[in-house]
């Protein structure tokens, strides 16, 4: 991430000259200005390592576990929460339940909205598959108590319901909470929650540090004319425009 450090670098050299017009900075200088950015290897690594262990990619940390030398991973950790995940993925949100129970029960007692958003999510399953009946119980046993506690709970509730009001759910204002991306928003909510009681940070740094970098090349460009990155997946240079 050497380029981002040189981008913040820069901007802050070309904010004190308060240029009136944009400097224009080669090639050549550029890389020197990036070989002159000292980034330990160490750093490097640990960085992979939090993005593979955060997501989850099993076998490619412990790959480059063996590879790099960074610090012992506990993989049973990390595949416990892969298959927590994958469950809630799949619309088994009951087995997800029961599996973050074994794992930890505190991260389900202390979070109730987390708690909350699984059984919406079982409810929604429920309508999915066309069980009526059962959802309606369903709800009125197991969600309707907590949005009695909470507003919040009670609106999301609502609009889970309403969904039993339309044959077809194309029509349906809330149509979205059928569609794939809301079981994988609550899989993110739940590994999440499992990583931080896991003392992980919840979100790898990786993908924070390439915002950054947009974000600072973007300010950059205001200022002056330097081999910019566009394509982030070969991270090549490309040659100001004069």
């Amino acid at each position: 991430m050497s380029s981002f450090w040189i981008v913040i670098r820069q901007l802050a050299e070309i904010e004190e000259q308060m240029a009136t017009s944009k400097k224009v900075i080669t090639r050549e200088e550029w890389k020197k200005r990036l070989n002159d950015v000292k980034i330990r290897k160490e750093d490097m690594n640990k960085l992979v390592m939090n993005f593979l262990v955060t997501e989850g990619y099993v076998e490619a940390a412990e790959k480059f576990r063996i590879e790099s030398g960074t610090e012992h991973i506990d993989l049973a950790t990390i595949t416990d929460r892969m298959a927590v995940k994958k469950a809630v993925q799949c619309g088994n949100v009951e087995d997800a339940i029961e599996k973050v129970n074994d794992l930890n029960p505190e991260i389900l007692d202390t979070n109730p909205q987390l708690f909350f958003h699984l059984q919406q999510q079982r409810l929604i399953e429920l309508i999915r598959n066309g069980k009526v009946e059962e959802a309606l119980e369903f709800a009125q046993e197991e969600l309707a108590p907590r949005g009695e506690e909470n507003q919040s709970f009670l609106e999301e509730l609502e609009r889970t319901v309403s969904l039993l009001a339309f044959e077809d759910v194309s029509n349906c204002p809330v149509g979205e909470l059928l569609d794939i991306s809301q079981r994988l928003k609550t899989a993110s909510e739940v590994n999440a929650a499992i990583l931080t009681s896991q003392s992980h940070e919840k979100d790898p740094k990786l993908p924070s540090l390439l915002k950054m970098l947009i974000w600072a090349q973007n300010q950059l460009d205001e200022k002056a004319a330097y081999p910019r990155i566009n394509d982030l997946s070969n991270a090549t240079l490309e040659d100001p425009a004069v």
